[in-house]
């Protein structure tokens, strides 16, 4: 067994501890055969207490872990939206916000430009919408998703011009420290912005 499957493993035994339907009220998800049923990284995702299962396959890698983290960490306190938090404002995110922007902004910069053509199939497989950027943050396109059920990201998406590159920048929903641990957080950003970049080369393949 990996260290990311103990890992899971461990993660998952805490999150069913309370029973099932505990669980499921606080993801939310729904129970079925396959186990508790939620949406993630934009797949259908399945929740036993001994595996996270992503569109059909058995994730024991580090989406998976961030899956099992969001269940470990689940509480049935509702998703709050706003307002909109930054990495940096997050608690001892210091030391992480290098790793958080080359991770989770920097790669959607070069294909900034693209964005507003792909922001449809992004909002669809994100559970998404577009939304006006906050005031203190004015991009010229505004992307709210939801990789896992109560946390969402914004993108904000500054497209390039004459005087000024491109840029982009992820926020949290407010309260999404509630439902998961900084690095779980930042990780969540990363695999979503991998999520964007994957829809947008599927998009463009011949």
């Amino acid at each position: 067994m990996s260290q990311y499957e103990a890992l899971i493993r461990d993660n998952l035994r805490k999150a069913f501890s309370g029973g099932a339907e505990a669980l499921a009220e606080r993801l939310p998800a729904r129970p079925d055969p396959e186990g508790l049923t939620f949406p993630a990284f934009g797949a259908s995702c399945s929740l036993t207490s001994e595996a996270v299962v992503l569109s059909g396959k058995r994730e024991t890698g580090p989406r998976g872990l961030v899956v099992s983290l969001y269940a470990a960490n689940a509480s049935p306190e509702s998703l709050r939206l706003e307002p909109l938090v930054a990495f940096r404002d997050l608690p001892d995110s210091m030391p992480y916000q290098g790793a958080f922007a080359a991770n989770s902004e920097r790669p959607l910069v070069p294909r900034a430009s693209e964005i507003p053509a792909w922001r449809s199939r992004i909002l669809e497989f994100l559970q998404g919408e577009e939304t006006p950027p906050p005031p203190a943050t004015p991009g010229d396109i505004s992307l709210l998703v939801f990789p896992l059920p109560k946390i969402a990201l914004c993108y904000i998406v500054y497209l390039p011009d004459e005087e000024f590159p491109a840029a982009v920048t992820c926020m949290f929903s407010n309260n999404a420290r509630t439902f998961m641990p900084l690095d779980g957080l930042a990780d969540t950003a990363e695999y979503t912005t991998r999520r964007i970049l994957e829809l947008m080369i599927e998009d463009s393949a011949p």
